[in-house]
């Protein structure tokens, strides 16, 4: 049996044992370079370094966050991510349809994520009041900066916009192509899965703690569960795209209480 699938499956296209060693070595490394680019740290890295060039300055001159400099780099990111995988995808002629949405009708899977979203409040919520009963000082984030940013219905609409498009539609692309990449060449889903979450909940980590980390590391093993179970993206973007939306309704509702 292959990681997380069965060995009959057919959406399993790991590559099959081969005497020709160079080429599988090679189409590992090209794989894994294709992983490092499209692990957000190079785009996002690139991106901010040009901004700032520009002098597109990510700290306003009253020394808060700029809501523009980071809804423009969010999006930007987001095409430049996004391009990229198309781009790898295509040049070794694997079909996008077959990586991101696989056989099962879209409806069906947006229904689903609709109702996974809830399970993924469920998570979070569990996984943040556990550290918070037996670990508090992983609670190193006392505000979240990000929050500054939701004040007027243009700000949170704006924002609104970045937790959908940079979060859940770029994110869920991006797991669901590094998973494709490991479950191909780099080891299988289950070594792909553990990798991508511990990086999605490291990525996290400076803005929001330790514990926040930890819970959003949790969500994108759940999400790339999903995603390697049903071979389609739309539920877990749907579901994530979700959990980002109740998280910011929430934190307006109870703002200032």
């Amino acid at each position: 049996m292959g990681p997380m699938l069965d060995a009959s499956d057919p959406t399993d296209h790991r590559p099959p044992t081969t005497d020709h060693q160079p080429p599988l070595l090679a189409a590992r490394i090209v794989a894994l370079i294709e992983v490092i680019l499209c692990s957000d740290y190079p785009t996002q890295i690139a991106l901010g370094a040009t901004m700032n060039a520009a002098g597109f300055s990510p700290i306003k001159t009253n020394g808060e966050l700029s809501l523009g400099y980071v809804v423009t780099l969010s999006l930007v990111d987001t095409a430049l991510l996004i391009g990229l995988i198309v781009l790898f995808l295509r040049s070794h002629g694997e079909r996008l349809r077959d990586v991101f949405i696989g056989p099962r009708p879209i409806a069906g899977e947006a229904r689903l994520g609709a109702m996974l979203t809830f399970v993924a409040l469920a998570i979070g919520i569990a996984v943040l009041a556990t550290i918070q009963v037996f670990a508090p000082s992983l609670h190193n984030v006392a505000h979240n900066p990000l929050q500054d940013l939701i004040r007027g219905p243009r700000n949170a609409g704006l924002f609104a916009l970045v937790v959908i498009i940079a979060g859940g539609v770029r994110e869920e692309i991006q797991r669901a192509f590094v998973l494709h990449r490991f479950n191909v060449w780099l080891g299988g889903g289950t070594v792909g899965i553990i990798v991508g979450s511990i990086a999605f909940g490291a990525g996290h980590l400076q803005v929001q703690g330790y514990d926040a980390a930890i819970a959003t590391g949790l969500l994108g093993l759940f999400w790339g569960i999903v995603y390697l179970r049903r071979r389609s993206v739309i539920a877990p973007m749907v579901s994530h795209s979700g959990f980002n939306l109740i998280e910011l309704l929430q934190y307006l509702a109870f703002a200032g209480r």
